[in-house]
């Protein structure tokens, strides 16, 4: 057990937003717009379809705050270029809602299908489509970034087609439900013939009636898929808590199946949080290829936190490291490569060993830049044997070693050594240069590095002895490909600060 030592450092996640300006004219679109009018900020269009009919590759469409009441699925087929993304934002400060409740229930009544590659889609609520919210149908590498899909008539947001390499971030998924039988509207789904390398961090998917994430096959194998920071809970129930049944599953994270249980779904979930699903929190569900679960927490699931027990392809692996089951209920098959589990010698778990039970904050609104809120439920409480007890898998961690779990405190009193207050990075958004700025309480060697969302490294940013006071380093990142990475700042080997990065090329 730890002594707890008293510091003044907070981490504070440092999230670049993605942002494109446009080569040409912005498009601007409001509620009371008119497609006749000429598409600027002080003559906006009535419709989305209007101005996707216009914008090129590198361009943007800015969507002003309101209700717009849509009855046609959005369809979408332009796409931009890796150097040129399209942009579909909302309007800085506002919030637009895509109502599609006069759609009719099911067939393909989708609120928007994106064909295309290369967009990035910000800030938008999706609801009451007759089928998906939004469904990714074939395109690749789009991002979809802060917005919220809920009281659709089936998936909030469905990936499909051949579509792959997409980035979903900081969004959520909730209350869709598939009436009458409820047995397929999930949170997230890539799933059926979905493509590889699509990638999830911080979303939140909740009451769905069926899975919080659903990655089951049919028509396609060996594909892949990253989750990383995201949470399901209570799904599996309608929005007013009942249980519609047999047909809605309710698992938290189900990581494949098929219709004939042979297919492979190479399925990654670090940080992941499941709690309160009507079933398994985390699920393997018939799923055939490598499954690798790192700092991941599952409690008070209905049937299991964790269930993931059928023998694998040949070749494939599971892999169960850092993990944290405080009810001890992980079914976990022996060919499994596990270390440093909670229900693994010499550990033994109470509620002690957290700062809550409970769950009422993780429920709560994003913070101002769409981030997950900040909660207690499941962080681990100062003297808990859990702090500093995992293995190293490669992510970026405070202390002496990874904690168990998907929360990694700073509570070892490392810190206060060294960072006297937060570190702020800005510009924001970021483009090729960008400037970290810390205040160090002692001197030593300064190595700022980058790393892909796989953990491999990128690039070394700074490698510098730096006194005492305040810093001001700049980093320079115009060689390296727009995406998602982990920034890890470094005083004398001792990890003093992580946050994410997203590079723009524009």
């Amino acid at each position: 057990m730890k002594k707890l030592l008293l510091h003044c450092f907070i981490i504070l996640t440092c999230y670049f937003c993605l942002s494109f300006y446009a080569l040409g004219q912005p498009y601007y679109i409001a509620p009371d717009g008119n497609d006749n009018n000429s598409g600027t900020e002080q003559s906006p269009f009535g419709t989305i379809e209007k101005a996707v009919s216009l914008v090129k590759a590198g361009e943007t469409i800015y969507l002003r705050g309101g209700t717009y009441n849509l009855v046609s699925t959005i369809v979408i087929t332009e796409s931009g270029t890796a150097d040129s993304v399209i942009s579909l934002f909302a309007y800085q400060g506002e919030r637009p809602v895509l109502d599609f409740s006069g759609q009719s229930l099911g067939g393909s009544n989708r609120g928007i299908k994106l064909t295309g590659h290369h967009w990035h889609i910000k800030g938008i609520d999706i609801t009451g489509a007759g089928d998906n919210g939004m469904k990714i149908e074939g395109g690749n590498h789009n991002t979809i970034e802060n917005c919220a899909f809920y009281r659709n008539r089936d998936t909030g947001l469905q990936i499909d087609n051949g579509a792959s390499d997409n980035m979903v971030i900081n969004c959520d998924s909730y209350y869709n439900a598939d009436p009458t039988d409820y047995g397929d509207a999930d949170g997230f789904a890539p799933k059926l013939t979905v493509g590889s390398g699509n990638y999830f961090y911080g979303c939140r998917a909740w009451k769905n009636c069926d899975d919080g994430w659903d990655g089951y096959l049919r028509g396609t194998n060996n594909v892949s898929c990253t989750l990383e920071n995201c949470w399901a809970f209570e799904n599996g129930y309608l929005e007013d808590g009942t249980d519609p049944g047999s047909q809605a599953n309710g698992n938290g994270f189900k990581m494949g199946g098929s219709d004939d249980k042979t297919l492979q779904y190479d399925f990654t979930l670090k940080n992941c949080l499941a709690f309160k699903n009507k079933a398994k929190g985390f699920d393997q569900n018939s799923n055939k290829g490598s499954m690798i679960l790192y700092n991941c927490t599952g409690h008070n699931n209905i049937t299991a936190n964790y269930r993931i027990m059928q023998a694998l392809a040949a070749g494939e692996v599971l892999i169960v490291k850092n993990c944290v089951d405080p009810e001890s209920r992980a079914e976990i098959g022996t060919f499994a490569e596990q270390e440093k589990n909670s229900w693994m010698d010499p550990f033994v778990v109470t509620s002690d060993d957290f700062l809550s039970a409970d769950d009422t904050e993780a429920y709560g609104p994003r913070k101002e830049d769409g981030s997950l809120p900040d909660i207690t439920y499941m962080h681990l409480a100062a003297g808990s044997d859990l702090i500093d007890a995992g293995v190293d898998v490669g992510q970026p961690y405070t202390g002496l070693r990874p904690d168990l779990g998907c929360f990694e405190t700073d509570i070892t009193g490392l810190f206060h050594d060294y960072l006297s207050r937060e570190t702020l990075c800005y510009p924001n958004p970021v483009n090729n240069n960008g400037i970290l700025q810390f205040s160090l309480a002692a001197e030593g060697r300064c190595v700022i590095n980058l790393y892909d969302i796989a953990g491999r490294h990128v690039k070394t940013l700074a490698n510098k002895d730096l006194q005492a006071g305040e810093q001001h380093i700049g980093i320079q990142v115009s060689d390296i490909q727009e995406g998602l990475y982990i920034l890890l700042i470094k005083l004398d080997d001792i990890t003093i600060f992580t946050g994410r990065l997203i590079k723009s090329n524009q």
